[in-house]
């Protein structure tokens, strides 16, 4: 009896963890590409320079990959050690992503004050010698969002010492546009533009959240069921 639920439990958990290695490969992939087509869209952060989407993918896809492969091989091998390693490393994921949620929601203010003033800083490398990528990044939200600077359209001020702003900020786009009047650029922030998307875009974010945990949670169900079936079937062997 418990050899057979040990079977049924092992294919469960060898089924799950090659879907899961899948999204990895998958991920990977989609970080892979954007990295070898999109290579000149970077960060709009000037403190962490690497901290760009398909840098992000590759890491994710590559850990989730790693713990998938785990997963499988302890499933196929019924390997208690194995077993348990995929289950802590699940863990600890879950873990750590709680533990970012609440951190983020508890200090939302003083994140709010650094992101502003990182990427006001990060204005400054606009159309710089080796920030193509950062320039782009600029170019790309002000265009898509409609929006000019972070705080306001005044914040490329600084950056030029001429009242002046990059050509993505106008309404109608043309060479050099950005030297005419204050009237033909956008006059929406960067910074509470993308913020308001994004909290209009809460629920999709917080069901992938809710998808995400539930799924994980029941690979750490398939894990450690696992894992208590091949102690019962050791010891019933022996």
């Amino acid at each position: 009896m418990a050899r057979g639920c040990l079977q049924g439990v092992k294919y469960l958990m060898f089924a799950f963890n090659l879907l899961f290695w899948l999204g990895g490969c998958g991920v990977l992939g989609v970080g892979i590409w954007l990295a070898a087509t999109q290579g000149n869209f970077a960060t709009l952060s000037s403190s962490f320079p690497s901290l760009s989407a398909a840098n992000l993918l590759i890491v994710t896809g590559t850990f989730v990959m790693a713990i998938g492969f785990v997963g499988c091989i302890g499933a196929l091998k019924e390997n208690k050690c194995l077993l348990l390693t995929f289950f802590v490393l699940l863990l600890l994921v879950l873990l750590l992503e709680a533990t970012i949620a609440v951190l983020f929601f508890a200090y939302t203010d003083k994140i709010d004050r650094y992101a502003q003033e990182d990427l006001k800083k990060g204005l400054h490398l606009y159309g710089t010698p080796g920030n193509v990528g950062l320039t782009n990044a600029w170019s790309i939200v002000q265009t898509d969002f409609r929006c000019c600077g972070v705080s306001n359209y005044t914040d490329w001020f600084e950056v030029y010492n001429a009242t002046r702003v990059p050509d993505s900020c106008c309404l109608e786009f043309s060479d050099s546009c950005g030297l005419h009047a204050p009237g033909t650029w956008w006059k929406a922030p960067c910074y509470e533009t993308v913020k308001a998307w994004l909290q209009e875009n809460l629920l999709a974010v917080g069901v992938f959240g809710l998808c995400t945990a539930l799924v994980q949670i029941l690979g750490l169900t398939f894990a450690m069921t696992m894992y208590c079936q091949v102690v019962k079937a050791d010891t019933y062997c022996t």
